[in-house]
């Protein structure tokens, strides 16, 4: 088997005529021939004896041919594409130019990526905000630790207050009638938590323990209910019971619990520590999406459409899989929402063509500049993914697509490239305006919201993925 040319005259295309030579491709029919053999009558012949000179001559010559091909094709096309160091982007179109016992030619025709030309990639102009820590945000932060350490304690020698957690039996009447929805046994409320209609927690407030009592209240004038907007109701209401919320003390004790630090100062210390990596991790987030968005600004190439319906399908699926690791089925979410394939297919268009054009222009910027992924490199990210992935080692390099890791790698270095050679600069601003700013010019953020998260951000439009075919 050999690649004989490789032709590329017509744009984002390339056509390798590959050769079987009639040696492997004579064995390939003689091994076709031999496990068919046995199961083929033929007049005159006892069942599997027939020589396959009469086999041939009644069925024709070339009754192996297809079956041969199939089996020698698949092998013989990824030695040519090796060779031809060829980008393809598309399955190939396969054209059987001839086929006997001289041996088969074939053609495969690719979809292959375009030529990119990127104008300018040094000097681009971005901007990274400062973002200082304020006291607020540790404030906040640590209220959230405090209330999920906080005890829950059932209360007997006083009155329900404001903050607290009742348990109730409850029936509404409208008019003197029962209302549908309008009843409820053992509900937890929480007073002041505004679950209820206006007014109707206010009057819990200050009734004790086995109390039967009624709470009058309006329904809103914009309830769901048309028979109920605007109307009086009575509640019939009995208090079950009153547990109380008790927040633990911001003390040295507290910071021991919740900790590794002896002292709150320190915890709280920490906790400023977090936020202000959160805040720089968004903020160089921001900044590297500036830049790769000057950077696609610079770009020029003629993207084969091709790349841009893969990438949409692609983005569907990780979409989709997305909602059904919520539990809920896509296709049922698609008819809760009145979505289709086509309208899905629109509304991921737009960033699926800036995904293709950011992966293009990261690899041209690398290839200019000789960003290569060292071995080294290549199998850190494979004990990262093993280490994320909870995966024996070998495991994860049988699996992973090996490119993928390899574009990962150089996309980064491409980025990392583009900041080092951009004009930067520093601009201080509060949390509240930064996000104002990242929304108005991204729509949403995929930076990070939480302190512990260390998720890496991913400019890079070929994913690192398992091969789940190992599995099946």
């Amino acid at each position: 088997m050999r690649l004989i040319s490789v032709d590329t005259s017509e744009k984002n295309t390339a056509v390798l005529e590959i050769e079987i030579d009639k040696e492997r491709f004579a064995e390939t029919v003689t091994k076709i021939f031999r496990s068919k053999a046995s199961s083929l009558t033929v007049p005159g012949f006892r069942k599997g004896k027939a020589p396959r000179s009469i086999i041939e001559k009644m069925y024709g010559k070339g009754v192996f041919y297809e079956e041969a091909l199939n089996e020698l094709l698949p092998e013989a096309v990824d030695e040519a594409l090796d060779e031809s160091k060829i980008s393809p982007v598309s399955k190939p179109e396969i054209d059987v130019k001839s086929m006997d016992e001289n041996g088969v030619f074939v053609t495969a025709k690719y979809t292959v990526k375009p030529e990119v030309e990127i104008k300018n990639y040094k000097g681009l102009e971005a901007k990274r905000s400062i973002i200082a820590v304020s006291e607020e945000e540790i404030d906040a932060d640590i209220a959230k630790t405090q209330k999920r350490n906080a005890r829950s304690l059932e209360i007997t020698d006083r009155a329900a207050q404001l903050g607290d957690e009742v348990q109730i039996d409850y029936e509404g009447f409208a008019d003197g009638v029962p209302f549908e929805g309008g009843k409820g046994e053992d509900h937890k409320l929480k007073l002041g938590a505004g679950e209820f209609i206006p007014g109707f927690e206010e009057q819990i407030v200050g009734k004790n323990i086995d109390e039967e009592f009624d709470v009058n209240v309006t329904f809103p004038e914009d309830y769901h209910s048309e028979e109920l907007k605007g109307k009086p109701a009575t509640f019939k209401v009995k208090l079950n019971s009153i547990r109380y919320e008790e927040l633990p003390e911001l003390d040295d004790e507290f910071a021991m619990d919740v900790s590794e630090f002896d002292t709150f100062e320190l915890y709280r210390d920490s906790i400023r520590g977090k936020i202000k990596e959160s805040h720089d991790k968004r903020t160089e987030y921001s900044l590297e999406q500036q830049l790769v968005d000057g950077l696609v600004a610079e770009f020029e190439a003629d993207i084969p459409q091709v790349m841009i319906d893969d990438e949409i399908e692609r983005q569907i699926g990780d979409y989709a899989y997305r909602i059904q690791s919520q539990g809920l089925d896509f296709e049922t979410f698609m008819q809760y929402t009145g979505a289709t394939r086509e309208s899905m297919r629109a509304q991921f268009k737009e960033g699926a063509e800036k995904q293709i054009k950011t992966s293009l222009a990261l690899e041209k910027v690398a290839q200019i500049e000789d960003l290569k992924a060292t071995k080294e490199e290549q199998d850190e990210e494979y004990a990262r993914l093993a280490e994320m992935y909870k995966l024996e080692l070998a495991e994860v390099i049988e699996r992973v697509d090996k490119n993928a890791i390899k574009n990962e790698i150089e996309a980064k270095k491409a980025v990392e490239f583009i900041k080092a050679n951009a004009n930067i600069t520093e601009v201080e601003t509060s949390l509240e305006e930064f996000e104002k700013e990242l929304h108005k010019n991204h729509g949403h953020d995929h930076g990070d919201h939480d302190h512990d998260d260390d998720d890496d951000i991913d400019f890079d439009d070929d994913d690192i993925d398992f091969d789940e075919d190992e599995d099946e």
